[in-house]
């Protein structure tokens, strides 16, 4: 069915339920950890509820939920249909789950979006390293803090998280808006939303200017593509996951029917012939600097198995930016990382300049769908969290890792 038209249907069926709350109809209240209570009569506008008749789920929890209501977990309404129900938890002043702070007040925030961030307890009182985090498409903040590893590292490391957060009302499926020219050039919506969020934490978390990195999933991928095109004076590292290159699309039917993008859209034959050349030339329009890119490690990771973002766009990113750093397309290291966990290998290529630097890798990990793969474990090179979130893939390897030690925020 068309998105539209589902909206359409659906929107007035949630305003009538939500003004039917004010006035003592549905309700929803926490009562326990993990899990909140529904009045049943949701079931009449939500009816994938897990107690509502033919959901086929149920939910335990050894206590009784009040007369009339039902038990609901959380993390449901991450899978929750889209607009969510009113009643499902928001990323309010505590980020969603508890981890993470608002960030307010940075400035005109031309691409109307949220910010929060993570700042370790043990940060020490010296500059301190920032990492941007951007959510992929029908997530949130406090989807992807934690559960991609993120925290873990930053405790560890000492570095400050940022995570910017995509609105509803911005993008039906809270997708970053790479594809716009509105938000994705220099000075412009949610590229300069972003751009002030930085330049806040730099004032209230004594950041150190010269380290600050960005990394993403999927639309918010595509969206670190942009920040790096659009701010090379702003970032020393970039890390894309299941990205897009810059300036593929230059609106929303372009990006799925051109760069691959849904339902197992593939690239088009007009953009896997672009040459390196070609996708570099688009990054140095996008931003006031003249001369040579500054030399900065980029990571690359993608699933072969992915539904939503074709893989080409790899192989695409790497020359966009090998092209960009003024490096070959020619791999000095070329190995193969057998998964503990899942015996899946990764293929990990590592590409370096005239002066045997490492500026770019990428990693392709096989049978991984769409998503950031985490290796969850107390070991050094694991990290992130079992959860939920379908894009969320637990395969043996943690690309958070792997991506902060390539910047230098890991010690070798």
């Amino acid at each position: 069915m068309n998105l539209l038209l589902v909206l359409l249907l659906v929107l007035p069926l949630l305003a009538v339920a939500a003004n039917d709350t004010q006035n003592n109809g549905p309700q929803a209240q926490v009562l326990q950890d993990g899990f909140f209570a529904v009045d049943k009569r949701w079931c009449s506008f939500t009816p994938q509820l897990p107690f509502c008749p033919g959901a086929g789920t149920t939910v335990t929890t050894g206590q009784a939920p009040p007369p009339g209501m039902g038990w609901v977990p959380i993390s449901w309404c991450d899978f929750a249909p889209i607009p969510k129900p009113p009643f499902c938890p928001t990323n309010g002043g505590n980020g969603g789950d508890g981890l993470l702070k608002p960030v307010t007040g940075f400035g005109s925030n031309p691409g109307n979006l949220d910010a929060f961030k993570y700042v370790p307890p043990d940060s020490g009182t010296s500059t301190r390293p920032l990492v941007v985090a951007l959510h992929g498409c029908t997530q949130q903040a406090s989807d992807y803090d934690d559960e991609t590893g993120w925290v873990k590292l930053a405790d560890k490391f000492h570095f400050v998280l940022l995570f910017p957060q995509q609105k509803q009302a911005n993008h039906p499926v809270k997708c970053f808006r790479w594809f716009d020219p509105n938000d994705n050039e220099r000075d412009k919506g949610e590229a300069l939303s972003i751009r002030q969020m930085i330049e806040k934490m730099k004032t209230d978390s004594n950041i150190d200017p010269n380290r600050i990195y960005v990394t993403g999933l999927s639309g918010g991928g595509a969206m670190t593509a942009v920040m790096l095109a659009t701010y090379p004076d702003v970032f020393a590292g970039g890390g894309i996951v299941a990205g897009i290159p810059y300036k593929c699309a230059n609106n929303e039917n372009e990006a799925q029917n051109q760069c691959g993008v849904l339902n197992n859209h593939k690239m088009s034959p007009g953009k896997i012939s672009m040459t390196p050349a070609q996708w570099g030339n688009l990054v140095r329009r996008a931003s006031t600097s003249t001369g040579p890119f500054p030399p900065i490690p980029i990571s690359i990771w993608q699933g072969d198995a992915d539904g939503t973002v074709d893989p080409q766009n790899e192989i695409e990113l790497m020359e966009q930016w090998t092209n960009v750093l003024s490096i070959d397309q020619t791999p000095e290291v070329k190995n193969e990382i057998l998964n503990k966990t899942t015996a899946h290998p990764v293929t990990h290529n590592v590409f370096a300049n005239s002066e045997g630097k490492a500026l770019v890798e990428t990693f392709l990990v096989q049978g991984m769908g769409h998503g950031t793969p985490i290796d969850p474990g107390t070991a050094d090179e694991k990290c992130g969290t079992s959860v939920h979130d379908q894009f969320i893939i637990p395969v043996g390897i943690c690309s958070s890792f792997y991506i902060a030690k390539f910047w230098g925020l890991i010690p070798s």
